[in-house]
């Protein structure tokens, strides 16, 4: 399909397991996307490292959420290749005016210098995509989001695919039927049971 649909479209397809993204090299088609496999961060198991979590509370950085949201999303577009196209902003961008997308930003002397943003539906955070304009600020943008879904009694971190640099902070692959239990509990409000790593 050549475009996404309206918003409320793209968060019916975000609550049945499916997200969107465009295929440069099919001239930025819009195709759904819902993989076997998952990636996620298990919030009990998500790791950090003591030199970025000293870096994350005592380091020359500010932390804010949802005060740039175009910016972040362009600064995670600004890449050789990128899946994030023109209408892939424009749609998100009005996500963020619903109050669905959000934004979480790092800061340094008034710059941005990193950032990540996703969509929330109820306890779920669906993760996009992050960008760093300055060493490991993409990981403290992450940080700061695991707080404060931690802090909002938040359960589901959906990464959609697993890569060596989620690796890092606990993130695994689950089948999609389990990935769609966790979605739903995270969707009704009820407990979510913990993940198998089978």
């Amino acid at each position: 399909m050549p475009q996404i649909p309206d918003p409320i479209e793209l968060l019916y397809a975000y609550s049945n397991g499916y997200f969107p993204m465009a295929h440069p090299e099919h001239d930025n088609m819009v195709y759904w996307h819902r993989p076997d496999k998952r990636g996620i961060i298990p919030l009990e198991n998500f790791h950090v490292s003591k030199n970025l979590r000293r870096l994350y509370r005592n380091g020359p950085f500010e932390f804010a959420m949802n005060t740039a949201f175009e910016e972040v999303i362009r600064g995670c577009a600004d890449r050789d290749t990128t899946w994030i196209s023109d209408e892939i902003i424009r749609v998100y961008s009005q996500l963020h005016e619903m109050g669905h997308a959000h934004s979480f930003e790092v800061w340094r002397d008034g710059q941005l210098v990193g950032g990540l943003y996703g969509i929330r539906l109820k306890r779920a955070f669906f993760g996009e995509s992050m960008f760093s304009r300055e060493s490991n600020t993409s990981k403290l943008a992450l940080v700061y989001l695991v707080d404060y879904m931690q802090s909002d009694d938040m359960t589901l971190l959906d990464t959609q695919y697993l890569n060596n640099h989620l690796k890092q902070f606990g993130a695994v692959e689950i089948p999609d039927d389990q990935y769609m239990e966790l979605l739903e509990a995270a969707l009704t409000d009820e407990s979510v049971g913990e993940v198998s790593n089978d």
